[in-house]
């Protein structure tokens, strides 16, 4: 009787968990992905520079950035299916008002109020909530989101494209809420609601003391990973922003580069799966070392694409699958080293800098290559990747001795 119990309560955690993926992907489609499938058409027909219709997305993300934490704290207090609905409904409304700009300032505001809502939409709190119900099981339920969300990219850009040319791009954003609204969110609630572990709860997975978030702060092991995961965000961050003109100006010719920046994506999908193919014989502290490793070693090719152009593909899968882990490994690894008391606020906290950090990398990658071109840009991608590894390999020397302790 006990183990039929246990397998339907799996069964039904399972049916949730897949429901929560596909919510996740439908809104990672409206809410985040509509800006990069919908610029030129919002380019073209509002008139507005390139620079000033990213600026609203740089601050859509910066603002995600500083309200993760909050977001963190009503996931700790056992919030976490409300605030994932509440934000994909409001998100969903809030694309329907973006349908309706006509000026910069309706643009940006609506944005501003779109960043703060992907701070209790998107992955990080998908993530915390999934750590906070399932402990040290969520890293299954994590694996699965991202494999299944993943390919919202892949599948909003040819779509919000159809949709544009046949509706207009006000059309397109219109069909875009109505999908995150009537599908997104309640496939996010619904599976959100999961059958807690128990065990976990037994183990301190209750709502986090008072104070949680400040203990962390005074653990350099905090800082170290905060630090290894925000370098690696800065870094795709410039590279991505900056992709085409930086291999236009390495002799790449545009069909190949458009190519190998379409294979991004994908490519991040396959190195979630071979993560999964290997964590039986690898701990997720050396797979997130590989990882960034990945991740030097494909800013270190772009040296050299310019000697063979073929090698941006080579430049693609190890970005690609490299920078693909870390969105796993990030919250099991702060879970693994800071622990579970107060992880959404914590976690929260280590999103801050990783967000925010993405967020800034196309002005700073501008900045290094005005002055010293892209030859400047590579040498400051290849540095934030290996300061990533050093700093993830101390907190995992300091978390060694602080556990052998």
């Amino acid at each position: 009787m006990q183990a039929h119990h246990d397998n339907t309560r799996r069964g039904g955690r399972r049916a949730r968990i897949l429901a929560m993926a596909v919510g996740q992907g439908l809104v990672w489609a409206g809410m985040f992905y509509s800006f990069p499938a919908l610029l030129p058409h919002w380019e073209s027909a509002l008139g507005w520079s390139k620079a000033s219709l990213s600026g609203a997305f740089t601050l859509a993300l910066l603002l995600s950035a500083l309200a993760a934490p909050a977001a963190g704290r009503l996931i700790d207090r056992g919030h976490g299916p409300h605030l994932l609905g509440a934000s994909a409904l409001l998100g969903a409304l809030l694309l329907l008002a973006l349908s309706q700009a006509h000026a910069v300032w309706h643009f940006y505001l609506v944005w501003m109020g779109l960043g703060v809502l992907m701070a209790g939409a998107l992955y990080e709190p998908c993530f915390a909530h999934l750590t906070h119900a399932l402990g040290a099981e969520a890293r299954g339920a994590i694996t699965t989101v991202t494999l299944i969300a993943g390919f919202a990219g892949t599948v909003s850009f040819p779509t919000s494209h159809l949709l544009a040319e046949a509706f207009g791009w006000r059309g397109a954003v219109v069909g875009l809420a109505l999908v995150a609204g009537l599908a997104g969110c309640p496939l996010m609630w619904w599976g959100a609601r999961l059958p807690t572990d128990t065990r976990s709860e037994s183990e301190g997975g209750a709502p986090a003391p008072e104070g949680a978030l400040a203990g962390a702060l005074r653990s350099p092991v905090f800082w170290l990973v905060s630090i290894a995961f925000a370098t690696t965000a800065l870094n795709h961050g410039m590279v991505l922003s900056h992709f085409l003109p930086l291999a236009s100006e390495r002799g790449v010719a545009a069909g190949t580069a458009v190519l190998a920046a379409s294979l991004i994506g994908p490519m991040q999908i396959v190195g979630r799966l071979a993560m999964v193919a290997v964590q039986k014989w690898l701990s997720m502290a050396a797979i997130c070392m590989i990882s960034f490793a990945f991740i030097a070693a494909a800013s270190t090719t772009l040296f050299f694409v310019a000697l063979l152009p073929l090698l941006v593909f080579a430049f693609v899968a190890l970005q690609g699958s490299g920078y693909g882990v870390t969105s796993i490994a990030k919250p099991v690894i702060t879970l693994q080293y800071l622990g579970r008391r107060g992880f959404g606020v914590i976690s929260g906290a280590v999103a801050t800098a990783y967000m925010g950090a993405f967020a800034l990398g196309p002005m700073a990658a501008a900045l290094l290559h005005g002055l010293g071109g892209y030859d400047f840009v590579i040498v400051g991608c290849v540095a934030l990747a290996l300061a990533g590894i050093a700093s993830f390999a101390v907190a995992g020397r300091l978390h060694a001795a602080r556990d052998g302790g």
